[in-house]
């Protein structure tokens, strides 16, 4: 039963499954961040993309720091399969 519980809570995205909940996390981060380095941003033609991609890059690594990958490997001789 646990086993099809955490399938439950996982879904697709690009051919990985992913934890709903980190998922969401994530995009919170990062909405935050790239939102926010946009606004503090001065009027300035190019300096809000630039912000804004910063921002983007910074959510990117706070989020990769803060949610850990939950992948075991399993190495299998070819007899093993």
């Amino acid at each position: 039963m646990p086993q099809q519980r955490q399938e439950e809570e996982n879904i697709e995205v690009w051919e990985d499954l992913v934890h709903i909940k980190d998922l969401v996390i994530a995009i919170i981060i990062s909405t935050i961040t790239t939102l926010g380095a946009y606004i503090i941003a001065p009027n300035d033609p190019p300096k809000p993309l630039i912000f804004g991609l910063v921002g983007a890059v910074g959510g990117f690594i706070i989020s990769s720091l803060l949610i850990k990958p939950k992948r075991n490997f399993r190495y299998m001789d070819e007899e093993e399969e």
